[in-house]
């Protein structure tokens, strides 16, 4: 059992659990479709390609539309300079800001860990001013490994001060890339019902799930407890 003394390092993943920022990258998606002369794509779809970071979104939309797998590495690129800094559309989940306050003021410690590029995250995190919250910001290009590969999520935990070997804390996700991180780095996950999940609650491995950010403080501490 991984014992969390408290205060309980708590991680998040970004895209679809704290932020919706599926209409922006939705938005820089269609506009290197249009530079292709390839007819766009819709929210839906692009939303169900979001989580695997950028390489393999852009895989999952060559194979949705007739471009070919060799310019794989040009249309990343070409995204790449849009994505950077799209903030326009994204938008805080309601109560993410006060339920981050809450646990920053109870001695948890925060972090991110996410597929989402180093830069962009940065950039998406200072444009809503909670950036001083987290104490350790791990990016899709941060390390050799991605989601669900357990070293990023380790290596956030670690930074926290926890065991990079055997992690005591929390991690907080939406999708089967993050129960499976979870899993694999041996941590309990709380999931996010709001996000970019495709995959039925009780067929993802989770400790307890929620729908809003103000039921977020409770949960942890009462993780924390059991753990």
């Amino acid at each position: 059992m991984n014992v969390c003394f408290a205060p309980c390092p708590v991680v998040f993943d970004l895209d679809g659990t704290l932020i919706d920022s599926a209409p922006d990258i939705h938005a820089c998606v269609n506009t290197v479709l249009r530079l292709q002369g390839v007819r766009p794509l819709t929210l839906d779809q692009v939303r169900g390609f979001v989580g695997g970071g950028v390489d393999l979104l852009w895989r999952r939309v060559i194979g949705a539309t007739d471009l070919p797998i060799e310019a794989h590495r040009d249309l990343v690129a070409s995204f790449m300079t849009r994505y950077h800094d799209a903030t326009a559309l994204t938008r805080l989940y309601p109560n993410v800001t006060e339920a981050l306050g809450v646990l920053a003021d109870r001695g948890h410690p925060l972090g991110i860990c996410t597929n989402k590029p180093l830069g962009p995250t940065r950039a998406v995190l200072d444009h809503f001013g909670i950036a001083q919250l987290f104490g350790t910001v791990i990016g899709g290009d941060s390390l050799p490994q991605k989601k669900p590969d357990p070293a990023p999520l380790r290596a956030a935990f670690a930074a926290l001060g926890s065991a990079p070997d055997a992690p005591q804390g929390i991690f907080v996700g939406d999708s089967e890339f993050d129960a499976e991180t979870a899993r694999n780095a041996g941590v309990p996950m709380l999931l996010f019902l709001r996000g970019y999940r495709k995959t039925a609650v009780e067929d993802l491995p989770h400790r307890a799930a929620f729908d809003d950010f103000a039921q977020l403080p409770a949960l942890v501490e009462g993780v924390a407890a059991l753990d």
